[in-house]
């Protein structure tokens, strides 16, 4: 494994120094120009058969919610349109009397904004490393080994596997070494490959995990009682795509045999309820569960991870965007967990630790009725598998810019998501609570 790490180290850091910043990287040759996102509000069940029926006919990319099965009346429906058929679409609402607005006029222009297009991007050395800029994967993974290098004492980087396209699954352990039998928590980012803002908020955490050991009295009593696993990018191959081909790609980047479309939603490929309600079966949707549990080598390796550490570990934490919720077990069903109260209690302090920051309010509860209702998702899994608090994070925003967030709102979501993920952590050095 040592040597592993050490030959995958050295060709990223040679891969680096060639690494160019072509206008094409961050402009993807204007295939965005002319897009928009609208918000559609349907008020009643006629209005959302009308929808889904309308999104068979216009090919759109829908935003929130992740499939027009999941469309729920006095929900918003955020679209992404193509330039060519946002005319189309926006008669047809008129028409029918659909209220709808306008969320963002160029979504090509928008996307520039967020990736900050300009040439001082702080990239080339971990020394100088912007942790206020969306990083490509090729960059976090040197980064990680960077940690690594300069924090033996609190970092240690492994793999847990391969991706389908081959590229390593990389997790960074944070913690003290003076005990050999601590609590965990395991922290995943980037599961879909399009919400940028989640490998932003897992290098933050290190970030500030490492730097304030010294002279935070609070976190280095974490570092110490706890072990954290931190998987800055989940969906490593989605991820890298999303910089290189499509912004807006969502799933894994698995083949399927006799089928043109890529990919699996991962967050629908877990082994709880798998290809229920709130999932597709056809490889073409966004949130296509997967031709069987596990299928994806990403879901199953996280999956053999924590079931070998589940008697340690005592909270799973999945970051994801947009929406401002802070989500938990039921997702696959309407029903209440058996230790809700410790559950609701923690969610509750998170989120009042979150607005502290910035006065920036989130939702909380269980995600069938908070968000809406997915089999196969990770937070059902870990929490079916002994891991008592089983979480997800829905970052900013609410739709303004969507999974667009500028690139000058990494700190302030980054510094808010770290003050509810550390009462999070602290609570389990409080009491115990069994799932």
């Amino acid at each position: 494994m040592a040597s592993e790490v050490k030959s995958a180290r050295s060709a990223l850091l040679l891969g680096l120094l060639v690494f160019s910043n072509p206008a094409c990287a961050y402009l993807y040759n204007n295939r965005y120009v002319g897009d928009q996102v609208l918000r559609i509000i349907p008020t009643s069940p006629g209005e959302i058969l009308y929808l889904k029926q309308l999104f068979r006919n216009i090919t759109v990319d829908l935003w929130q919610p992740s499939s027009s099965n999941l469309i729920l009346e006095g929900k918003a429906v955020d679209v992404h349109v193509g330039r060519d058929r946002t005319g189309r679409l926006k008669n047809l609402l008129s028409q029918a009397q659909i209220q709808h607005e306008l969320l963002i006029s160029d979504v090509q222009r928008e996307m520039e904004k967020q990736t900050g297009y300009r040439s001082n991007r702080k990239r080339r050395s971990a020394f100088q490393y912007d942790y206020e800029v969306y990083h490509p994967l090729e960059e976090i993974q040197n980064w990680m080994f960077e940690m690594n290098r300069t924090h033996p004492h609190l970092v240690d980087l492994f793999s847990i596997g391969r991706s389908y396209e081959g590229r390593p699954l990389y997790v960074l352990q944070l913690g003290n070494r003076v005990r050999t039998s601590k609590k965990a928590v395991w922290m995943d980012c980037g599961v879909h490959a399009r919400e940028w803002i989640g490998p932003a908020f897992c290098q933050w955490f290190v970030k500030e995990a490492l730097n304030s050991y010294q002279h935070d009295s609070s976190l280095r009593r974490l570092l110490k009682q706890l072990n954290f696993y931190v998987m800055p990018v989940f969906n490593v191959d989605g991820y890298h795509y999303s910089w290189k081909s499509d912004r807006f790609w969502r799933k894994t980047r698995s083949k399927k045999a006799k089928y043109h479309c890529r990919g699996v939603d991962a967050n629908r490929n877990f082994k709880v309820k798998w290809c229920e309600e709130g999932a597709s079966t056809h490889p073409c949707d966004d949130t296509y569960c997967g031709p069987f549990p596990e299928s994806e080598p990403e879901v199953k390796a996280v999956s053999q991870f924590l079931r070998k550490h589940r008697k340690h570990t005592r909270a799973y934490i999945s970051i994801h965007a947009y929406a401002q919720m802070l989500l938990y077990p039921y997702s696959y069903k309407y029903g209440t967990i058996p230790n809700f109260d410790c559950v609701e209690t923690a969610a509750q302090s998170a989120v009042s630790a979150l607005y502290s920051a910035y006065g920036v309010r989130y939702r909380y509860g269980p995600a069938s009725t908070t968000l809406y209702v997915s089999s196969g998702s990770s937070i059902d899994w870990a929490y079916k598998n002994g891991i008592p608090y089983a979480f997800a994070f829905e970052l900013r925003d609410t739709g303004h810019y969507g999974f667009l967030l500028p690139e000058s709102l990494i700190g302030p979501t980054c510094t808010e998501t770290m003050r509810a993920v550390r009462t999070i952590a602290s609570g389990l050095l409080k009491k115990k609570c069994s799932g």
